[in-house]
C-alpha cells in the first residue's frame, strides 16, 4: 500500500503539482511577504519528500553494505534538518529537484520488452508425424528425437532434423540471416522455425524441445537481456562518501560556530541535485536530437555506452546490403543469342516458378521491358531447377548439379565463369537450350551505396569494423572487401555470432552490434550496444536493440558515434560544474553568507546551469 502511494506521489503529474506549490511558497513568503496560515511548501515536502524518504529507508533495509548509503539518504537528512529549523522552502526545493531528476532518468531508461514475446511466437506449435505409414498432427512438444515428420510447402519446420526423403528450398533467414533460400536434399540438416518453401520433404527429428536451434536463440536472448544491468546513478556511486562528508562538515560547522542554521545550510547546498540532473538531462537532449535525425535511442545507458564503443560488428544481409536479389550478370555462351535474348528466354521459362531466383530474373526482364513469351510443359524440381518449352525449344534452368542430373554437359569455360561469380558472392543459374549450354544468369544482393563511406568515417573516429554473418565465406569476403572491412567471420549461426562477440569483448573491445534479422537478436543483446535497422529490419531485432536506425539510414552511424561522444563530454563537464558550485556554496555557508533558503536558491541555480548546458546538445551539429 505504501509503495503504491509513493509511486503515485513520484509520478509526473504530482511532481508538477509539487513544483506549483513550491513557486507559490516562494512568491508568498519572499516576494509578496504574505503571512499564510500554512506555508504552501508543506505540499512540496509531502508530495516530493515522502517518496524520497521511503526510497532512502528502503535502501537502508534492503541493500547490502555501502550501497545502503545513497543520495536519497543525504537529501532526506537535509530536508528533515530544514524542516526542524522551520525553513520549509529549502526542504521542499531539494525534494522537488530530486523528483525531477528521478523522472528524467526514468524516461531515458524506459525500454520496450515485446521482442522476446515475438521471438517465442515463432516457435511452431505442431508437426505432422509419420508413424506406421499414417500421418497425424501432434503438438510440437510431443515430438521425440528420431520421429519422422512430413513438411509441406509453406509450413514451418517444428524441430531440428535431417532430410530423409525429398528435395526443397528452405528459408532459414530467421536462424542464419541468409538472403537466399537454401536448397536442401537427403542428408541435409534443417532448423526449427525455418520455412519450407517448395517441395514436400520428410525429416528425422534430431533436436527437439529446448534443444532446438530456435529455442537456443530464445535462451540466448533471455540470458543476454538478464546481463544488462540498469544504469546506476552517478550520484549514488558518489554517495558513499558524499553522505559522511556532508554530515561531518555540518557537525563541525555547528561545533565551531554554534550556529545550527549554518549546519543545515551545508546539508542543503551539499545535496547532489545538479549531479543527479547532469546525466538524464544531457541524455534527454541527445535522444531528442537523434530522433530528429531518424535515430531512436531507447535508453541513456545505450547512449553512454555508444560513446565508449571502439569496435562495431556488422551483419551483412539487410545491413551492409539491401537484403534483396537483383540480376547482376547475363552471360551468353551461344553466338546466336545476345544477352537480352537469353534473358528473355530464361525469364519466360522462370515465369511460372515460385523460387526467389526465378522471380528476380523475371523482375529484371520486366524492368528492361522485355516481352515474355508463353511456355509449355513447365516442370519444377524443388531446390534444383526447372524445365519448359519456350518458343518450341526445350530449356533447362538451374544449378550445374541439376543439369548434370538431366544428362547435360557443362563446359570447362562455363565452370570457370561460375567459380568467378561465386568468388564475387553471387548466386548463378545455368541455362541450356535443346541440351546445349546457352548461358549463365547471376544474381547478387545489392550493396548499400553509402556503406563504404560510412565505414571510412567510422575509421576516422577511431572505430574498427568487423563483419559477422551467416553467409558463406566467399560471399562475406567479397562484400567486406567492397566496403573496406578486413576482419571477416562467416558461416556463423546465432550462437556463434554471440561467442565471437564475447571473444572480442574478452580482448578488451567495447562492442556495438548492428543487424536486422531475428537471428541477430542475441548478438544485439550481448554487445554493449545493439543497433537495429528499423525500416526493413524484423520487429524482433528492433525490440532487442538499444538503438534503432529508422528508414535504414546506415550512414547515420558516424553521426551517432559523434553524438554519443559529445554527450559523454557534456555529462562530464556538467558534473565538474555542479561539484564546483557545491564547493563554493559550502565555503559561503561556512562563512555565514548563505542561509538554507538562499543556499537552496544557489543550489537551484546550479541545477539550472546543468539543464541549460544539456539543452544546448539538442541543436549542436554532429553531422
Amino acid at each position: 500500500m505504501l509503495k503504491k502511494i509513493t509511486d503515485f506521489l513520484a509520478g509526473t503529474k504530482m511532481t508538477i503539482v509539487s513544483g506549483v506549490f513550491l513557486v507559490l511558497s516562494l512568491l508568498c513568503t519572499y516576494v509578496f511577504e504574505l503571512k499564510l496560515p500554512v506555508d504552501p511548501a508543506w505540499a512540496s515536502v509531502l508530495i516530493s519528500g515522502i517518496p524520497l524518504a521511503y526510497l532512502a529507508f528502503w535502501r537502508i533495509f534492503n541493500l547490502p553494505g555501502i550501497r545502503k548509503i545513497n543520495s536519497c539518504l543525504l537529501i532526506t537528512i537535509a530536508m528533515v534538518a530544514a524542516i526542524l529549523i522551520d525553513d520549509l522552502f529549502a526542504a521542499g526545493e531539494v525534494a522537488f529537484i530530486m523528483a525531477i531528476g528521478a523522472i528524467l532518468e526514468e524516461k531515458t531508461t524506459e525500454r520496450a520488452k515485446k521482442g522476446l514475446k515475438k521471438l517465442v511466437s515463432l516457435t511452431p506449435t505442431q508437426g505432422r508425424r509419420i508413424r506406421d505409414g499414417k500421418e497425424e498432427m501432434i503438438p510440437a512438444d510431443e515430438i521425440d528425437a528420431g520421429d519422422i515428420l512430413r513438411i509441406l510447402p509453406g509450413e514451418s519446420i517444428p524441430v531440428d532434423g535431417e532430410i530423409v526423403s525429398g528435395t526443397t528450398s528452405v528459408d532459414q533467414a530467421v536462424i542464419t540471416g541468409e538472403s537466399l533460400p537454401v536448397d536442401k536434399e537427403v542428408g541435409d540438416s534443417v532448423f526449427c522455425g525455418t520455412t519450407n518453401r517448395f517441395g514436400v520433404v520428410d525429416i528425422r527429428a534430431t533436436k527437439v524441445g529446448q534443444d532446438s536451434t530456435l529455442q537456443k536463440l530464445i535462451r540466448l536472448t533471455q540470458e543476454a537481456e538478464a546481463k544488462k544491468a540498469p544504469m546506476e546513478r552517478i550520484a549514488d556511486r558518489w554517495a558513499s562518501w558524499l553522505v559522511p562528508v556532508a554530515l561531518m562538515l555540518a557537525v563541525l560547522a555547528f561545533v565551531f560556530t554554534r550556529d545550527i542554521v549554518r549546519a543545515v545550510t551545508i546539508l542543503v547546498v551539499f545535496c547532489p541535485c545538479a549531479l543527479v540532473l547532469a546525466t538524464p538531462t544531457a541524455i534527454m537532449a541527445a535522444i531528442g536530437q537523434a530522433t530528429k535525425h531518424g535515430v531512436i535511442i531507447k535508453s541513456g545507458e545505450a547512449l553512454e555506452n555508444m560513446g565508449k564503443v571502439d569496435t562495431i560488428a556488422f551483419d551483412k544481409t539487410g545491413t551492409l546490403t539491401f537484403g534483396r536479389l537483383e540480376v547482376s550478370d547475363v552471360i551468353s555462351f551461344d553466338e546466336t543469342l545476345d544477352a537480352d535474348t537469353l534473358l528473355r528466354q530464361v525469364a519466360s521459362a522462370e515465369s511460372l516458378s515460385e523460387h526467389p531466383l526465378g522471380k528476380a530474373i523475371v523482375a529484371h526482364a520486366q524492368q528492361k521491358n522485355l516481352e515474355l513469351v508463353p511456355v509449355e510443359d513447365f516442370r519444377m524440381e524443388a531446390g534444383k531447377g526447372i524445365c519448359a518449352k519456350v518458343s518450341g525449344r526445350q530449356m533447362h534452368v538451374g544449378s550445374e548439379k541439376y543439369l548434370r542430373g538431366q544428362g547435360m554437359d557443362i563446359p570447362q569455360n562455363v565452370m570457370e565463369k561460375l567459380d568467378e561469380l561465386r568468388s564475387q558472392g553471387k548466386a548463378s543459374v545455368v541455362a541450356t537450350v535443346n541440351g546445349k549450354c546457352a548461358g549463365v544468369v547471376a544474381m547478387s544482393d545489392v550493396l548499400r551505396p553509402d556503406a563504404k563511406q560510412m565505414v571510412e568515417e567510422l575509421h576516422k573516429t577511431g572505430t574498427n569494423a568487423v563483419l559477422l554473418t551467416g553467409d558463406n565465406q566467399r560471399t562475406a569476403d567479397y562484400f567486406a572487401k567492397q566496403v573496406g572491412i578486413a576482419n571477416v567471420r562467416a558461416d556463423l549461426l546465432p550462437e556463434e555470432k554471440v561467442s565471437n562477440l564475447v571473444a572480442l569483448q574478452n580482448e578488451g573491445k567495447t562492442l556495438c552490434m548492428i543487424g536486422d534479422g531475428v537471428n541477430d537478436a542475441p548478438a544485439l543483446k550481448t554487445a554493449s550496444v545493439g543497433v537495429a535497422m528499423g525500416g526493413l529490419g524484423s520487429d524482433i531485432a528492433v525490440e532487442a536493440a538499444d538503438i534503432v536506425l529508422m528508414s535504414d539510414n546506415i550512414e547515420k552511424l558516424p553521426y551517432l558515434k559523434r553524438l554519443s561522444n559529445g554527450t559523454v563530454k557534456t555529462i562530464k563537464f556538467s558534473i565538474t560544474l555542479s561539484l564546483a558550485i557545491n564547493f563554493f556554496a559550502i565555503i559561503a555557508s561556512l562563512n555565514g553568507w548563505l542561509n538554507p533558503t538562499t543556499g537552496a536558491l544557489v543550489h537551484n541555480c546550479g541545477s539550472c546551469f546543468v539543464v541549460l548546458i544539456a539543452a544546448l546538445l539538442y541543436d549542436r551539429k554532429f553531422d
